[in-house]
């Protein structure tokens, strides 16, 4: 098997920036700065007009744009350094992980997971789960951790947002030209590009096999929309969570078996599986199956599974859990059942949910069941999770069930930004130098103590315009292309005060995350936002699930208020939330809104990117903010959850601390009009937040606490034997039922 970059098609690059080639198909260039900036200093106008895809980009560039480059020595000076910055990155030995374990067999890890949030050129995200997995994947490359990824090629991606004039919310598709874009085709022996046939599915499903490079990490990428499919079969991968039911079992289906038959075929040899929540969770039936078609006994083959599984559930929210009734389990697997030794009753016990008996097949239950490690994804939701399933371990009290807790990180150099970097860079240089390699490290980030109040507020203010900016700009263009209402230009933020409190909101639409919370009482809110002296505005974004008429409900009343002349212009609505969108929010508001139902968030990662750049959180007391929160970071309430919809205290919390906190240090300005203790506030945000609630240290946890403890189970087929020393759990797991 082979990936091959069609060169062919670039001989318009001189051989002298070649280079740009290699570098536009792998991503790493996509969470370094000064890479992207070698796309954007050869044609700025292209670079924006692609959406920062190289790929793209290369393609459309005329050839004298690559002449003019390839002559100018400053363009030549940044070329070389980077390419030989890209190339000793891409050699393995110089990673933390072959530093740590220099003389260990190597350990691979399959990572799974229904979607990749890497970049906006490649949309195969919804949101905070698939950006986590992006984030998850470019750790392991910076630290060299053997890892390979395993997702879908949708089509259509997720769904493009358009919001009609009364507010509603219109999903658009846009498919993905993938022939221009940062992915590419993995081919056969044949030529041809790699089809695999998904074991023991009638009538027979295939997929086609892409990859994305990203750093030292492969994801290899599913695609049904083949002509080998069957015409009701071919949209499977053609986008995020289908609505349909069994159309959902089926992309569940065809990622979790074809996913581990891909890597089988690809000769893909790993030592443990780690799925990204449990739609991937079919995988272990596959593993299952391979050890007792090889012969190995039933009982060594189940336990073998187990021991090399690592399970990360995401969501305390029941609905978020997949559930397949019985009938429809039956249409799938019961020509597949029999080769797992299973009677089908016992095969259907695997997913049962004690809280819900007989409701059918749950997807966590059966992960949980089939896997022997498993976290949530902050210490509060590892407790929730212990609760939620201790049914499952019926001889254990909730505080010994076995689901323990890695608190999510984000990929700071993907989400810091490049400006806040800088100026952290002058004044960590000269002391931490290699701090890039290093910045999980508490201690070094105590240097952002020296930066001056003027600069750091400095910084903050020109991310500030640059967000309004691309407000501006992106309406200006949807008014070009005819699309734009008079009514909605103050809903879409074109009369956004840039001197004033601004206030960032931006998550999916769902109802427990109480998007509406502050619109509670309109008449306060009319005397926050258009105070006289201390002014406050309100910027959202988020997408509703399309199968979700609550969240669409609520984004729409939200878009209404934004139109309302009462409040002046000061709530707005930014639509089409993605990735790009994100990193403009994170940066530039002032402060980062999180009001979800206590206990129904599991992490949240987005207020640890806002938190890095400086932006306070104004959260809820759930999640990652309760290990975040220390009194001088920004602002934190207990929220309370008494009955469905009754919203009245928390509203009145957050008005509160608007008016009587949050705004009074915002708006304490001395003669340089520097706001100086909110400044401090910003040190301690980026100074308690980045090295915590990084994606460096989340991995390395993974590393030291799960992956190693494979080591005591023998591999099964296409798969190796973990090298890594480790403490292993003793004896059998606890009895489940």
């Amino acid at each position: 098997m082979k990936t091959e970059i069609p060169y062919d098609r670039f001989a318009h690059v001189p051989e002298r920036i070649f280079g740009l080639v290699d570098l536009a198909y792998n991503l790493w260039w996509s969470w370094h700065s000064s890479a992207s900036v070698l796309f954007k200093m050869l044609n700025r106008a292209e670079w924006k007009m692609s959406r920062h895809n190289p790929v793209r980009m290369l393609l459309d560039t005329p050839p004298r744009f690559f002449e003019r480059a390839a002559a100018n020595p400053e363009y030549l000076r940044r070329y070389d350094i980077i390419m030989h910055r890209f190339g000793e990155y891409m050699v393995p030995g110089t990673s933390w992980f072959a530093q740590h374990y220099p003389s260990r067999t190597p350990l691979t890890i399959a990572y799974l997971s229904s979607e990749f949030g890497l970049h906006h050129s490649l949309p195969f995200y919804a949101g905070g789960l698939g950006i986590l997995a992006g984030d998850h994947v470019k750790a392991s490359s910076d630290l060299g951790v053997p890892t390979v990824a395993v997702g879908f090629m949708y089509a259509e991606g997720y769904l493009h947002q358009h919001i009609e004039a009364d507010g509603w919310q219109k999903n658009v598709a846009e498919i993905l030209d993938r022939d221009a874009a940062p992915v590419l085709r993995v081919m056969g022996d044949d030529g041809k590009q790699l089809v695999v046939q998904v074991p023991l599915i009638d009538p027979p499903i295939y997929v086609a096999v892409w990859k994305v490079q990203v750093g030292r990490v492969p994801l290899y990428l599913l695609d049904t929309h083949i002509d080998e499919n069957l015409p009701e079969n071919r949209n499977i991968s053609h986008r995020l969570y289908l609505k349909e039911l069994e159309c959902r079992l089926r992309q569940e289906l065809v990622l979790g078996i074809g996913g581990r038959k891909v890597l089988h075929t690809l000769g893909v040899e790993y030592s443990a599986m780690h799925l990204n929540e449990g739609h991937s969770a079919f995988s272990l039936l596959e593993r299952l199956r391979e050890r007792l078609v090889a012969g190995m006994p039933p009982d060594e083959a189940r336990e073998q599974v187990r021991g090399t599984s690592v399970f990360t559930t995401h969501t305390p929210v029941p609905a978020a859990h997949d559930v397949f009734p019985e009938d429809l389990m039956a249409k799938y697997f019961r020509s597949y059942c029999p080769s797992l030794d299973l009677a089908w009753d016992e095969f259907m016990a695997l997913g049962d949910d004690p809280h819900n008996p007989g409701a059918g097949f749950n997807m966590t239950a059966f992960a949980l069941r089939m896997s022997r490690f498993h976290n949530g994804v902050s210490k509060k939701h590892g407790e929730v999770a212990r609760e939620m399933w201790q049914p499952l371990w019926p001889d254990l009290p909730p505080e010994e069930v076995p689901i323990d807790a890695v608190t999510n990180g984000v990929h700071v150099p993907t989400w810091l930004n490049h400006r806040i970097e800088a100026l952290i860079d002058r004044y960590m240089d000269p002391v931490y130098p290699n701090w890039r390699e290093d910045y999980d490290n508490p201690i070094i980030w105590e240097v952002v103590d020296e930066i001056p109040d003027e600069e750091l507020w400095r910084e903050h203010q020109w991310l500030k315009m640059k967000l309004f900016s691309r407000i501006r700009d992106r309406k200006r263009r949807k008014w070009a292309g005819h699309q734009g209402e008079p009514a909605n230009l103050a809903a879409e933020g074109l009369m956004l005060d840039t001197s004033a409190l601004t206030i960032g909101f931006a998550r999916r639409f769902a109802e427990y995350k109480r998007a509406d919370l502050i619109f509670e009482d309109l008449d306060r809110l009319d005397r926050i936002v258009n105070n006289r002296w201390r002014p406050v505005q309100f910027i959202f974004a988020g997408k509703a699930h399309p199968a979700d008429d609550r969240g669409k409900r609520i984004l729409q009343k939200i878009y209404q208020y934004s139109q309302d002349p009462r409040f002046g212009g000061r709530i707005a609505f930014i639509e089409d939330y993605g990735e790009q969108v994100a990193r403009y929010m994170v940066h530039g508001v002032d402060v980062w809104m999180n009001t979800p139902v206590p206990l129904m968030e599991a992490s949240g990662t987005s207020g640890m990117k806002a938190g890095m750049n400086g932006v306070l959180n104004l959260s809820v007391l759930d999640g990652w903010w309760v290990e975040g929160y220390n009194g001088r970071n920004g602002w934190g309430f207990e929220g309370h959850a008494a009955s469905p919809g009754d919203n009245r205290a928390d509203a009145e919390t957050i008005y509160d601390l608007i008016e009587n906190e949050v705004a009074p240090l915002y708006y304490s300005r001395t003669m340089d009009d520097v706001p100086h203790k909110w400044v401090r506030m910003m040190r301690e945000s980026i100074k308690s937040i980045a090295p915590q609630y990084c994606s460096l240290r989340m991995l390395k946890e993974y590393v030291t606490r799960y992956y190693p403890s494979v080591c005591r189970y023998a591999a099964g087929p296409g798969e190796q034997l973990a090298g890594l020393e480790g403490v292993c759990p003793p004896g059998p797991a606890p009895r489940m039922r």
